[in-house]
């Protein structure tokens, strides 16, 4: 279950002007707790200007880097960025939730793929884990790797990818993508898009050759680069995305809404939620509220992060009775099936729901 420990900031370390990695001490006994995938998140807490403040940021180290490192990118007007940008220091203390995530795929000794990698900005902080994780494990794979930014001075992570080309030559490509910064190519100038996917999927790689996409960027490119290799060929099975930042009003991300239960959201539902192996049970009588907020309106400490369906930090499960979401970009089809529903999105559709964070 998705647990808050708190954890001292071991370093804060400058990457690009408005980009700071942050590593956190594990101790020792919980390092079990703290043990991620490639490609997954930790979710942060602290009390800013006597405001609790949350926010979801990737790992941005392979598991076989041994320590514990997230990026954060400096956000106008965001609190919680700016902070970690400006204030926060080696020492500080954060609460950090154990990882979760589902932005991965199963890496292991002896496997040969092709990887095909976008991403835009910030979104090249599960990417570089990724990256580094299969490159380590897997000698026979190779990966091409796109990268979106406004200029050469805003690419996170510069030196370290191309100390990985150093020494992964001959599996590692590596083609940045720069929208305010002509590069000397025009098909690296501009942003990543389905025009420019189709024209990388013609010279740099072949789509019919390609075992797993992973995707980390803006709604926009993620839909215009799926589309382009799904219309290519490429299954969508092999197709995996992780959206940064909050859906754009108006666009329809590939990932749909899912339902557990199709029927009808149903008000004065009586609703009983586990947690910490202790069950709490109210009534959801406002038809607008999601369970999230009703759990929390009745006193629970139920956890949660973005509160917009990106993440899946308020993922519970679905023992008894039935719910609908509003939105899902993070579960998976197979954790829908299986009766999953984020809690930040879901409403009743039976007049008595049993749900559990446990799960």
């Amino acid at each position: 279950m998705a647990k808050f420990h708190p954890l001292h900031v071991k370093e804060v370390r400058k990457e690009t002007e408005d980009t700071v990695s942050v590593a956190f001490d594990v101790p020792a006994n919980l390092e079990n707790d703290y043990k991620f995938k490639q490609g997954q998140y930790v979710t942060l807490k602290t009390n800013i200007n006597g405001e609790e403040v949350r926010r979801s940021y990737s790992i941005c180290v392979s598991p076989l880097d041994q320590e514990l490192r997230v990026a954060v990118k400096m956000v106008p007007g965001g609190k919680f960025s700016t902070y970690a940008n400006k204030d926060l220091k080696a020492g500080d203390v954060l609460d950090v939730m154990n990882p979760m995530g589902n932005f991965t795929s199963e890496v292991m000794p002896g496997q040969r793929k092709k990887y095909v990698l976008f991403a835009a900005g910030s979104g090249i902080t599960p990417i570089m884990s990724i990256l580094k994780t299969v490159l380590q494990t897997e000698e026979e794979s190779e990966v091409v790797l796109f990268y979106g930014n406004k200029k050469s001075s805003t690419i996170i992570f510069q030196e370290q990818i191309e100390d990985l080309k150093n020494v992964y030559m001959n599996r590692l490509s590596v083609y940045y993508v720069l929208s305010q910064e002509h590069p000397g190519a025009e098909l690296f100038y501009g942003r990543i898009d389905a025009e420019r996917c189709n024209d990388f999927a013609s010279c740099l790689f072949d789509p019919k050759t390609v075992d797993e996409v992973f995707i980390c960027g803006p709604e926009p490119m993620i839909n215009a680069v799926s589309e382009s290799l799904e219309a290519k060929g490429v299954d969508k099975s092999k197709v995996h995305f992780e959206l940064f930042g909050t859906p754009v009003v108006g666009e329809q991300l590939k990932a749909t809404a899912t339902v557990v239960d199709s029927e009808a959201s149903v008000e004065d539902a009586d609703v009983t939620v586990v947690l910490d192996a202790e069950r709490s049970s109210f009534k959801l009588s406002t038809k607008g509220d999601t369970i999230l907020d009703a759990a929390m309106d009745a006193g629970m400490d139920v956890p949660f992060a973005c509160k917009g369906a990106v993440c899946m930090t308020c993922r519970a499960k679905c023992l008894e009775g039935g719910a609908s979401m509003e939105k899902n970009y993070a579960l998976t089809d197979d954790e829908v099936k299986q009766g999953y529903i984020l809690t930040c999105q879901a409403h009743p559709t039976s007049k008595k729901l049993v749900v559990s964070f446990d799960d």
